[in-house]
């Protein structure tokens, strides 16, 4: 549990969303990407994982489409950038192991500043990596925040289409 911000997991998950660090909005509702520019939400339902769009006060019935949310920090920040590495650093071996004991079978980092500081890879690209993390596959997603003006919604969706794409052809 994460300072107001609970994980919402299950074991053997199709996948298990990961945010950097819980937003101040979120982390102060108790609600996952509850901030409001966030389009994490929209994003989902858009990709296919969802049939309708889930507001962040229901977050919890991600379970219901086989996925979880986590986040690899637990301190809230306005910003990612709040962070050092050192809270990466030390976050790591108990964040890997959570996922461990979870068992989903893709875990999706939402951004790669938090897989490239777990992992020590300085160049990490976007999609499925050729390591796993917790025995699951690794799949790195752009950051759905709305201060990440580097992706459209459009392009969002598509990158989170092909993870949808590739995880539920495995699940069958």
């Amino acid at each position: 549990m994460s300072e107001g911000l609970e994980d919402i997991l299950a074991e053997r998950l199709v996948v298990v969303f990961c945010g950097i660090n819980p937003g101040m909005t979120a982390a102060a509702q108790g609600h996952h990407f509850a901030g409001r520019g966030n389009r994490f939400w929209r994003t989902l339902h858009l990709a296919g994982f969802t049939p309708q769009e889930v507001r962040p006060e229901n977050d919890r019935t991600i379970l219901h489409y086989h996925c979880g949310l986590t986040a690899v920090v637990e301190r809230p920040t306005a910003r990612a950038d709040q962070l050092s590495l050192h809270e990466f650093t030390a976050a790591a071996a108990a964040f890997e192991q959570k996922i461990a004991r979870h068992a989903p079978r893709y875990v999706a980092f939402l951004g790669k500043a938090a897989y490239s500081a777990l992992s020590g890879q300085r160049n990490v690209e976007w999609g499925l990596q050729d390591r796993t993390f917790g025995n699951a596959a690794v799949w790195i997603l752009p950051n759905p925040s709305g201060r990440n003006l580097s992706f459209s919604l459009d392009q969002l969706v598509e990158a989170y289409r092909q993870l949808r794409r590739v995880a539920t052809q495995t699940a069958q």
